[in-house]
């Protein structure tokens, strides 16, 4: 039975120590005051940890289940389960469309060729919304380029920006209050001391606790389904999160999804653990924060952190990400 989030067994298995351990670790190696872990294994809670705490008004604020943290590029997964909607609509005809078909203000030399798939995988080739690193679907490049067109092209096609499709589709169907972009600062938030011009979905200030990022992964694990009831349709999660990048993109590139990262096989620069198995998929962001779904063994494992600046000396963030994706699935199945 697909429980609902407030439904949710909390068991707290000893089984995660390792991995909760892990994650405090890296929170003190790279220099963040607030962390946190959750894992839900076969619909319950199976592991819950809140570590150090953040400053709101010159107070020190302990995290918990209340706490919000900004999940920086990890907001890309809703941008595309919003393209991903809106082509179950037909508010789009095909992934294949080129984006210049849509948004007519754009430099028509950069963007010839580039279609959503492109912009959805970071095979697009843009390096600015004017200059060309490669032709689209021949490499990988990851920047913001091709989100900020596809957050545009939202907000044209529903006539709502980001936040108001999110709120409207999920948000309130599936009782999320701890959600949402912020652009002022408030006492759940680990705020990062950033400026923001609004609160719509057009900026990195989305801010998530930590159950209910993890319940955004429970929503894709079961494909929209929750507690019997069908909140998204499923072929809008299954086409978001299933391999979308070109057939000829050269195999030493990751895969992804609708902007989620890919399981097909382990790849050398691939963000997912390498034992992590086929059709996994995982969304990050540069605080440190990170979405997995393992629907093989129906885990979901969020890891939550305040990043700021660059990585320390000494830390290999590709070897911690990688870890992390291992440990979630060596301590699920131990």
């Amino acid at each position: 039975m697909m429980l609902a989030q407030n439904e949710w067994i909390h068991t707290n298995h000893a089984k995660y120590s390792v991995l909760i351990d892990h994650v405090n670790q890296v929170k003190d190696q790279i220099s963040c005051s607030a962390a946190a872990t959750l894992i839900i294994h076969n619909d319950a809670i199976v592991a819950e940890n809140y570590a150090g705490s953040y400053e709101y008004h010159s107070r020190t604020q302990l995290v918990g289940p209340s706490t919000r943290f900004n999940v920086a590029s990890a907001r890309k997964s809703y941008i595309g389960f919003a393209i991903s909607l809106a082509l179950y609509q037909n508010k789009l005809s095909s992934l294949d469309d080129y984006i210049s078909d849509y948004l007519d203000d754009l430099n028509l030399a950069a963007v010839e060729g580039v279609t959503l798939r492109h912009l959805l995988t970071h095979t697009h080739g843009l390096q600015s919304s004017h200059e060309k690193l490669f032709p689209p679907g021949t490499s990988w490049s990851y920047n913001n380029i091709g989100i900020d067109m596809l957050i545009r092209l939202i907000h044209k096609i529903f006539e709502a920006p980001l936040s108001k499709v999110m709120k409207r589709y999920v948000f309130e169907p599936c009782h999320f209050v701890e959600t949402g972009w912020c652009k002022n600062r408030e006492e759940n938030l680990v705020w990062l001391n950033e400026e923001y011009a609004a609160d719509e979905g057009e900026e990195a200030n989305l801010f998530v606790s930590a159950r209910e990022f993890a319940f955004w992964g429970y929503l894709h694990l079961n494909r929209g389904l929750i507690n019997g009831r069908q909140i998204v349709p499923k072929e809008v999660i299954e086409q978001a999160t299933t391999n979308q990048s070109p057939a000829r993109l050269d195999d030493n590139w990751p895969r992804n999804g609708f902007a989620w990262w890919v399981q097909d096989k382990p790849r050398a620069i691939s963000e997912i653990g390498n034992t992590l198995t086929n059709g996994s998929y995982q969304i990050l962001g540069k605080t440190g924060c990170a979405c997995l779904v393992i629907p093989e063994h129906r885990i979901v494992a969020v890891r939550m952190y305040n990043q700021v600046g660059a990585n320390p000396p000494g830390y290999d963030y590709l070897e911690d990400i990688k870890s992390f994706g291992d440990k979630v699935l060596a301590c699920s199945l131990s």
